[in-house]
């Protein structure tokens, strides 16, 4: 009988799962690899290599760039990548990265009339008027709003001083040790960061659920104390031209040059490309070149 059989053969079956199964234990499965967001070194300069790397890469306009594995921290590309520069706007990741850790998102941020004494990209909110502080968070990232960025940092710590602090202690613990910062929303003044610290920085940026989110916002309805309704479009034009673009944050000064950090996801692989000082239009281009040179690495 069919079934006779099969009983005389079970503990043959399971002797045979048992062993298989030993071997498994003993030689696991490599399993992707993870890095927390305190792990350090991540962004470290490859061995010998030089302040352009590898030269095969595509050429960009940027003064200063570095391109990462954004799963590993892994370098793949530098270029002047240690050079202290102005940052602008992308230091508004730092900003967001307290708020995000240290703040309830959901409670209530009260406008002070010093917040609004910013220029020159604002969305107009008033001394007096209350808001959600993830929806200031939001109009921060997604339209780069200084007076946003100026409520969140003076709601979080009582002061841009004292708040400044904050924000190169959050440095010094993503091992961007060359950065020094003294405001939260980028406008000039005697600031520096590099490039590979401001990697390090949306490294650990890219690992909050918060953050990713808003950076990938392609339109912001923006909703005003009184009800008014406006419409924010992101400053970051990647997000409505290439669908494997998900953040992270433009910034541009006169003295700073434009500026731009770029998350990209495609093929189960995931980049940060930081573009500090380029002067040239095509910085979005750029960003496309290097991650599509980036994929077949």
């Amino acid at each position: 009988m069919p079934y006779r059989r099969f009983f005389y053969l079970l503990p043959l079956i399971l002797l045979f799962a048992l062993l298989f199964g030993c071997a498994l234990e003993e030689n696991p499965q490599p399993q992707p690899e993870h890095v927390p967001p305190s792990s350090l070194p991540v962004v470290v300069a490859p061995d010998a290599a030089r302040s352009l790397w590898p030269t095969d890469a595509p050429t960009i306009h940027a003064v200063s760039a570095i391109l990462i594995d954004a799963r590993t921290g892994r370098t793949l590309y530098q270029k002047n990548a240690d050079e202290q520069r102005q940052v602008a706007s992308t230091q508004k990741i730092v900003t967001a990265l307290i708020v995000a850790e240290q703040d309830p998102l959901d409670s209530p941020v009260r406008v002070a009339r010093e917040d609004t004494v910013v220029e020159p990209t604002k969305v107009g909110i008033r001394a007096g008027e209350s808001y959600p502080r993830r929806q200031l968070l939001r109009a921060m990232l997604v339209h780069s709003a200084n007076d946003c960025a100026a409520a969140l940092a003076r709601s979080h710590d009582g002061s841009l001083g004292s708040f400044a602090g904050e924000m190169n202690s959050l440095a010094a613990r993503c091992g961007a040790t060359c950065s020094h910062f003294v405001n939260p929303h980028g406008l000039p003044a005697s600031q520096h960061s590099t490039a590979r610290d401001m990697a390090r920085i949306a490294f650990r940026a890219y690992r909050n659920p918060d953050l990713r989110d808003a950076m990938a916002t392609k339109s912001y309805c923006f909703r005003y104390a009184n009800g008014r309704l406006c419409n924010l479009e992101p400053t970051n034009k990647l997000l409505l031209r290439d669908p494997y673009c998900n953040g992270m944050k433009t910034g541009f000064t006169e003295s700073a040059g434009k500026c731009l950090i770029t998350s990209y996801s495609k093929g189960g692989r995931d980049f940060i490309l930081v573009q500090l000082g380029s002067h040239a239009k095509y910085i979005f281009d750029d960003a496309e070149r290097m991650m599509q040179w980036a994929q077949n690495r």
